[in-house]
């Protein structure tokens, strides 16, 4: 007998239809399984045998099994087929009837029948809903992503025994109920406060630019003044996700198999070393999984010593830091992840660290200085936005008990001023000043005439380029969204112009 199931096989992001196709006919026992698959696909004769075994049925002894993943000329990786795969043993094997055309099916089996986990619930659900299916059985404890997606009966599934008495109607599968809403959830609690930090208020107020605009930001400074304390606070000010965003970062950790609970809720905060190499960084492998980048989708990437990076790895960050996604491409084809984040990279003035510091004597030469400035190339440093020094702090603020200013309340200013972005960009493909193209550049950042009189000699001046006069005017325009302007003023473009290398 012929049976066809539903599944799914996640590519990148999105996930494409895969029929599974059972074909048991008379003839010398033999089991394959054909349409590119992989190891693990392959290893699922072994789990199916026994799983149908343990869990009562008969498995067809004698008969020869054919089981294709169509299309055929993609290929397919992982476990998620297993359980849609015995499902359609027993009913092609006649011991069952069941009707499943409006159904996908999902989940890894154990040798007990008990399903296990799998990657990619989101995405896959999202596909059942588009692709028009009513149904979608799964393993229980991925019940909750699924419950994301509205308009989808969710069956969560303990075992192949419970199901397949379910599709004979001996017991019932209640639905799942859903609990899940990304529109409202409990803001995220941080560790780290703004209040704690010890002066830096230079720092401080390029932080909060910084997440007000999206804008990418390079700190510089001695060892020990807090760089790193910095931008570990940055996540405590950045704005909520949105319900949009929600689905976004959920989708990405999904995908990576790095989902904790039902949803992510915080603003991601990825920190990599630097030894990491440019696949982890960008993404990767034979079946492309995102990189550090995509996982820092809607968050923060931090780059501690950011010249110890190897070159050629931070030159891979230029095309996604202008694009906003970065494409993956290998003999299987080609891939493509979103990657909106905000880069904060940290580094020494010099190799001892102490170039700047005015209280402790550099011991490095003119021409390590230069070597160690060179690790970082011109254009990556021209599309960081703000450029800021880092002083060490002074023993009286230190010893001071007096709090600064709570993330609570720079949070309250950050999402007024992302507030006032929504609004003007509503209907547009934009949600943060950062992301400005030309267009809305030349419609939103509008200059006066002594603006424009010190911006012609700061390009003179500074040398910009054609890039950092863009950037300049999209910091101005965020700086006035946090100063409640409608209009640049010659002031906002002032404090823009501070934030640039002064290299330039």
């Amino acid at each position: 007998m012929f049976c066809k199931l539903n599944s799914g096989s996640v590519m990148g992001l999105e996930c494409q239809p895969v029929e599974v196709e059972v074909d048991i006919s008379k003839g010398q026992t033999a089991f394959g399984i054909v349409g590119l698959p992989d190891a693990s696909i392959n290893e699922a004769r072994s789990r199916i045998h026994s799983a149908i075994k343990n869990s009562g049925y008969d498995y067809p002894f004698n008969f020869r099994i054919l089981i294709n993943l169509a299309p055929a000329s993609a290929r397919k990786e992982g476990t998620s087929y297993d359980l849609a795969m015995a499902a359609g043993m027993i009913v092609a094997s006649g011991e069952l009837r069941a009707d499943l055309s409006d159904a996908i099916l999902t989940g890894e089996l154990a040798l007990d029948g008990a399903l296990r986990h799998v990657n990619g619930i989101l995405p896959l659900s999202l596909f059942a809903k588009n692709r028009g299916l009513k149904r979608i059985f799964l393993p229980e404890m991925d019940a909750p992503e699924a419950g994301l997606v509205d308009g989808l009966e969710i069956y969560p599934v303990k075992n192949l025994r419970q199901l397949l008495e379910h599709i004979e109607g001996k017991t019932f599968i209640a639905p799942y109920a859903r609990t899940e809403n990304p529109n409202n959830y409990r803001a995220p609690e941080y560790e780290l406060d703004m209040a704690l930090i010890k002066g830096q208020e230079f720092a401080k107020r390029a932080l909060e630019i910084a997440a007000s605009g999206a804008h990418n930001i390079l700190m510089s400074g001695p060892p020990g003044s807090g760089k790193t304390l910095l931008a570990r606070t940055l996540p405590s000010i950045l704005p909520r996700l949105t319900s949009d965003e929600v689905l976004e970062v959920t989708k990405i950790y999904s995908v990576a198999g790095l989902l904790q609970s039902s949803f992510i809720t915080e603003r991601p905060f990825r920190s990599p070393h630097h030894t990491a190499s440019g696949v982890a960084l960008v993404g990767g492998g034979r079946y492309p999984r995102p990189g550090e980048i995509s996982l820092s989708h809607r968050g923060v990437l931090f780059l501690d010593e950011f010249p110890e990076f190897a070159r050629s790895v931070l030159e891979n960050l230029r095309q996604p830091l202008e694009d906003g996604t970065v494409t993956v491409s290998r003999a299987e084809g080609s891939v493509a992840f979103p990657a909106r984040f905000i880069l904060v990279a940290s580094q020494n003035p010099c190799p001892c660290g102490f170039y700047t510091d005015p209280e402790r004597q550099c011991t490095c030469g003119s021409a390590q200085i230069l070597r160690y400035r060179k690790k970082i190339s011109g254009p990556l440093l021209d599309r960081i936005d703000l450029h800021t020094e880092v002083p060490r702090v002074k023993f009286e603020k230190l010893a001071s008990d007096e709090l600064a200013e709570s993330s609570e309340k720079i949070r309250l200013r950050v999402e007024e001023a992302r507030e006032r972005q929504n609004k003007r960009f509503r209907g547009l493909p934009v949600t943060a000043n950062s992301e400005m193209r030309g267009g809305e550049i030349r419609q939103f950042c509008k200059l006066d005439d002594p603006s424009i009189d010190l911006l012609r000699a700061a390009m003179t001046r500074m040398r910009l380029s054609a890039r950092a006069y863009n950037r300049v005017l999209k910091l101005g325009r965020t700086i006035a969204d946090l100063a409640k302007s409608d209009d640049i003023k010659l002031e906002h473009v002032a404090e823009a112009l501070q934030y640039r290398a002064k290299s330039e």
